[in-house]
């Protein structure tokens, strides 16, 4: 415990915790999606489920580091190209996720109502929760090796993992609100799952992407699109009120 008392200690854990929070976006998004599927009764137990999943397995990982880096260790050669089974992992994870996120968007858009309420009724919370465990061991992976390149105290690492879990708690539920009440957010967010499906499959094949240029791209978008629902409110007022008057 002594490692928390030091200077360094605390700036590690809260350098380390932002990090967390901010590598754990990209599944806050895709469980508030995924959730958003079952019935109204079972989204916050599959979410608060998910987040706990999330927690357990990267702090699991953190007890087999020594495991984890034998994963960054070349298991054959394709074209003269090292292939590792964090390779192999995060280009499954990548797949998986374009594939998840392409049948989400086609859901939404194009199939019927009747057909949408079937999909929705075929869904079960074991399913959802199956995902959800398939793309936190990919997402978790990420984050425990980045956590093992930042800090060498297990301590750290741990606790702010725990601490970011627990910012990720306290904004599931506002995050996952605000997305289902605007299907053109809830659009987006699936973009945005499959840019990071995209940059996993690359990532996979050993061409690194900076985190930050997804990131960047993620918030500019979203920031658009608050403009543009501003924008439609306001007209939606305006129209209202021209409505009124016109009858008046």
């Amino acid at each position: 415990m002594d490692v928390f008392l030091t200077a360094d200690g605390l700036i590690a854990l809260a350098t380390l915790a932002a990090l967390e929070i901010v590598l754990g976006v990209d599944n806050l998004v895709f469980i508030a999606i995924v959730s958003a599927r079952l019935p109204l009764a079972q989204q916050a137990t599959a979410r608060k489920v998910g987040l706990a999943l999330a927690l357990v397995t990267r702090v699991a990982l953190l007890f087999a580091i020594s495991w984890i880096m034998t994963l960054t260790r070349p298991l054959f050669s394709v074209l003269g190209a090292e292939v590792s089974g964090r390779d192999l992992i995060l280009l499954a994870g990548g797949l998986f996720l374009i594939a998840k996120a392409t049948w989400e968007i086609y859901d939404k858009v194009e199939a019927l109502p009747h057909a949408d309420g079937k999909a929705a009724a075929g869904r079960t919370f074991v399913g959802v929760i199956v995902q959800i465990m398939l793309l936190d061991i990919v997402f978790s992976l990420d984050s425990v090796i980045t956590a093992v390149g930042m800090v060498n105290d297990l301590p750290i690492m741990v606790a702010a993992i725990v601490l970011a879990m627990g910012v990720m708690l306290f904004a599931m539920e506002p995050v996952s609100g605000f997305i289902e009440r605007h299907p053109s957010v809830s659009l987006l967010a699936l973009s945005f799952l499959i840019l990071i499906g995209v940059m996993l499959v690359a990532e996979g094949f050993g061409q690194h992407v900076p985190r930050g240029y997804l990131y960047f791209a993620m918030a500019f978008s979203l920031g658009v699109e608050l403009l543009n629902m501003r924008y439609r409110r306001r007209r939606g007022r305006f129209a209202g009120a021209r409505g009124a008057e016109r009858r008046a």
